[in-house]
Order: structure tokens, then sequence, then C-alpha cells
């Protein structure tokens, strides 16, 4: 090779399509320390390896989101230590005499502990869901780990001794409403709860001799349930740890209460003839047969929503659907604050007020009893709070029954 030849190759593209993966893994290993080789690979491979687009919480991102609980935990934990490193050297010394250090290196410990949990969550999710194995790739992010610590969350607040006062807060409005049917008329009712979470009330609905439905969109949170419902994984009451509230900081009293660790759950559900689970949008549930042979009364007997009204960036579909879902004399039982979605995404954004007319304008009758199981009031709750924290949110969610036209 003359020298011209080798100036040209120093001068041209070729040089540089050379050293580019080399650039790749210097600012990999720079700039972002849990840097994997896997997601280097990804880079190198140039667009080779697509990622497909899974909805926000479907199953094939809600899988993934679970197995990467870990990796996105410590890039998380991985900025904390960046943002500590920048303090001065005072500063930095008063920061180890008081442990900081040690408090970011226990809260890597503590989601270790936690990943018994996620990965179980995950590993069950193959085996019930063979496809997840070849599933295109996920790109996983920080939006998806907060919607995984927000299903584990809900392991307190539906399934732990801890979380009881806060459900019966808000469970014993409609529990009592359903106990106040005849025992012996329960077992040919059917009682559909959207948007069930992990599914606690519609259990305890089911325990009452109810035929219930259980409802939920969202795979991250049925994932969990799943992991309650299957005797592979769930035996025995509290035989799980889990530590929620290790991965915000703020409002802590003392770090061993930001890392304690919660057993769950308190009592163990398995599906039956009486207590089903339907994974799907609930815009698309159609009206259950009626067991009275007569198909004008198809539909459910009630239809119950807690915390879950809201949640629609459609309220006007949603409340249209409720009713038609609803066999006619059928009873809609709601509970729940207007927590509109932010930036305008939700098509109406109604007050309280708005919403219960738009209710009678959909062919809703209200309940107007002022005393009774019935009565429509203002139950002030929280929704999956830590009690040792320094700070409680407060909803004064709003309770009403309403029935649907004979």
């Amino acid at each position: 090779m003359s020298f011209s030849d080798l100036r040209f190759i120093i001068a041209s593209d070729v040089l540089l399509a050379c050293l580019f993966p080399l650039a790749i893994l210097f600012l990999g290993y720079k700039h972002v320390p849990s840097f994997s080789f896997s997601e280097l690979k990804d880079l190198l491979l140039l667009g080779r390896r697509k990622t497909r687009h899974y909805g926000h919480f479907s199953l094939e991102r809600a899988h993934e989101s679970y197995t990467q609980y870990v990796r996105l935990s410590e890039q998380e934990l991985s900025l904390m230590r960046r943002s500590y490193s920048t303090l001065g050297r005072a500063n930095k010394n008063i920061g180890y005499k008081i442990g900081y250090p040690r408090k970011l290196d226990r809260m890597k410990d503590v989601t270790d502990l936690n990943a018994t949990i996620t990965d179980g969550v995950a590993e069950l999710a193959i085996e019930e869901f063979p496809s997840l194995k070849t599933k295109d790739p996920v790109a996983a992010g920080s939006a998806d780990l907060g919607r995984v610590r927000e299903s584990l969350k809900h392991f307190v607040r539906d399934w732990s001794e801890e979380g009881a006062a806060e459900r019966t807060r808000i469970f014993a409005p409609i529990l009592d409403l359903l106990r106040s049917v005849d025992p012996q008329e329960r077992g040919g009712l059917k009682v559909l709860v959207p948007g069930c979470g992990l599914g606690r009330l519609a259990w305890e609905i089911s325990q009452l001799g109810y035929d219930t439905t259980a409802n939920e969109l969202s795979f991250f949170m049925t994932l969990s349930l799943r992991f309650l419902l299957s005797p592979k994984t769930t035996t025995t009451p509290n035989e799980h740890i889990l530590r929620p509230y290790a991965h915000w900081f703020s409002h802590q009293r003392t770090n061993d209460s930001l890392f304690r660790g919660i057993s769950f759950p308190d009592a163990v559900p398995r599906l039956s003839p009486t207590f089903r689970l339907v994974e799907e949008d609930f815009m698309k549930l159609k009206a259950p047969s009626s067991n009275r042979n007569d198909a004008y009364m198809d539909g459910y007997d009630f239809i119950v929503t807690l915390f879950f009204i809201d949640t629609s960036l459609d309220l006007l579909s949603t409340l249209n659907h409720i009713h038609t879902l609803l066999r006619p004399g059928g009873v809609w039982i709601n509970l729940g604050p207007l927590l509109w979605t932010g930036g305008a995404q939700a098509k109406v954004e109604l007050s309280l007020e708005e919403v219960l007319q738009a209710a009678e304008e959909i062919g809703f009758v209200l309940d107007r009893d002022e005393e009774g199981p019935s009565a429509q009031r203002t139950i002030e709750c929280e929704y999956t709070g830590d009690r040792n924290a320094m700070m409680r949110w407060i909803y004064k969610a709003e309770f009403w029954v309403a029935r649907k036209s004979k």
C-alpha cells in the first residue's frame, strides 16, 4: 500500500465507519454506567434489530418491564449516585458521615429483594402466555418502571394487612349495599368490576355469593394478580415480602421505614365459577346472557366502578357503555374522585354536578335516598398511601348508586 493510498483511507469515510462502533462503546461506558452488552449490540446493529411498538399496557410491554425491573432501577440508581458525586468535598463528607452512600447501597439490595417478586411475575407470564417467548423486542423505559412499581404497591393496598384500613374505607359502602340483597338471591346475580386492578374488591364481592367478573385492561396489574391466583407462585397467606416504598425518598421519616418489608397476601385468591378474570378493554365487553331465559334481561345486575370513571379519556362513551351492559333495572355503583388526565387528552373534563347530569341524560335514575346504604355521600380516603410517611394525599371521593330504567 502506497503512502497516498494510506492518506486517502485516513481522510475518507472508511476510517470513520470503522471507528464508529468504538466511539459508541466509549460513550456508553463513560456516560451510562449501567450500559449493558445487549444494549451496545443493539446500537451496533444500526437498526437491524427493530423494536416493535406495543401499547402502554400490553402484555408484551408489561412482561418486558417486569423482566427489566432490576436493570431499569439500577439505571435510576446510577443517576442518583452521579448526582451525589457532584457535591463538593465538604458536603460529600457530611453525606458520608450521615450514611447517604450506604443508603444508596441499601436501595440496591432492596431492589434485588423486590426482584424475587418481579422475576416470579415475569416467569409465570412466560408459562401462561407462551407467545411471549417469540415476541419482538420491547424498549421498556422509566414510565414502564413506574407502572411496575405502581402495581407492586397494589400488593399492599389490595392484599396485605397493612392495606386493610385503606381498603375498608372504600370497600365498605359498596359491600354494605351488596350485603343488603337477600343471600338466597345473590347466586343468580352477575356483577362486573371494571378497572379491577389487583382484584381484591371483585374477589370480596364473589365471596358474598355473587357471580363476579373482574375486568382489567392493564397487564401490569393482571400479571401481578395472576402471581397471586396461581398455586405455582402463591400457596399460603403472607408468604411473600415486598419493599414497596423504597424507590421514593420523599416524605420519609426514617430509612428503616423507607425500606421496610410488608408481607402479602393476607388471603389467597383463586379463580372459580363465581370469580373470573377478563383481560380486555372495558369498552369491548359484551353484555352477558341472562339466567332468566329472557333475552330482554341480558346484561349485568350490578356494575361497580371504584376509582375508575375518571381514568377514561371519553367519559360519556364510558357512561353509555355502563348503561348498555346493565340489564333493565340493573344497578351502577360508583365510588371515586374525578382526577382527569391532563394535557387536554380527555374529551371532556366534567365537574361532579355535570357527571351526574350526564348520567341522567344517558338514562340512569340516581338514587336520591338521604339515608341507607344507597345514599349519595362523600368518602374521604387515600389511594396506595404510605401510613408512615410525612405526607397524606386525601381524596374526597363520591359514592352514588344509579339504576337503569326497566
